[in-house]
């Protein structure tokens, strides 16, 4: 287990679990949290064994509130270099994670507000609690997103429902948001961390390798022409063709055995 001040990070069978640790003040984001954040963003680019990634909140009521509006307030003259020093930090852990083999799964134990709300669509999957719910927030007090939520949500949801999110601060249950398309799954409360984790050990188990190439296809293919991204995908499926998970599957396939990836280049 990694501690930092704002986040607890623990390690287990090749899953890293990251929990925003800041329950008094309902998981927001302050500056000391950017630089956990991408400290342990780091971590886990660094860990060659890492097969699954999971991110939530403490507690049962916050995800988390997004920016920490308190500490903002008593900046003064002081918040744009705060808020420009918090995002550089939080935009590279959220890239970090964007570019792990390794999937990343978003627990929302609870309400995602603001930053809280961005951080949960930059997840490759999203399981949320019946309870939790989702709000943008940013207009509430006059600034305009950040952590992603601009890139993610348009491709995501599309533009009209972004615009109305965005400009109305709508919130959204966990039902509404599961109709919307913006996660994959709800669950009761009280099987949240159980289902989490049974879908963690299943990504896990998985060719993590080829996890890391269908991120990198599917985030290339927002700009890449149609003759581009097919040769992506050329190369794509031909390193992993050469990979010890894909020439094992193969294999087990034609042998018709459940096959048993490392997750190793």
């Amino acid at each position: 287990m990694s501690h930092y001040q704002t986040i607890t990070v623990e390690n287990h069978e090749g899953i890293t679990t990251l929990t925003i640790n800041r329950l008094e003040d309902a998981n927001a984001m302050n500056l000391q949290f950017s630089k956990d954040f991408l400290h342990a963003a780091i971590q886990c680019s660094a860990d060659t064994d890492l097969r699954a990634v999971i991110i939530t909140g403490s507690g049962d009521k916050m995800f988390s509130a997004g920016g920490d509006v308190k500490s903002f307030a008593k900046k003064g003259a002081q918040l744009t270099p705060e808020l420009k020093e918090l995002t550089v930090y939080l935009h590279a852990a959220i890239a970090h994670f964007a570019r792990l083999n390794a999937p990343v799964i978003m627990s929302v134990n609870g309400t995602a507000a603001g930053a809280g709300f961005s951080l949960a669509m930059a997840g490759d999957l999203v399981i949320a609690a019946e309870s939790a719910k989702f709000t943008m927030a940013y207009t509430a007090i006059g600034l305009c997103p950040d952590g992603a939520a601009s890139f993610y949500l348009p491709r995501i949801i599309g533009l009209r429902k972004t615009q109305e999110l965005l400009l109305t601060n709508r919130v959204l249950s966990a039902q509404e948001a599961l109709e919307w398309g913006l996660i994959n799954r709800v669950v009761a409360k009280d099987d949240l961390t159980n289902e989490t984790w049974q879908l963690a050990q299943q990504i896990a188990q998985g060719p993590t390798q080829a996890f890391g190439e269908i991120k990198r296809l599917l985030r290339n293919s927002y700009h890449n022409s149609l003759d581009t991204q097919m040769e992506e995908e050329s190369q794509g499926i031909v390193a992993m063709g050469n990979t010890p998970d894909g020439q094992h599957g193969i294999k087990a396939f034609a042998e018709k055995t459940k096959p048993s990836f490392t997750g190793k280049a």
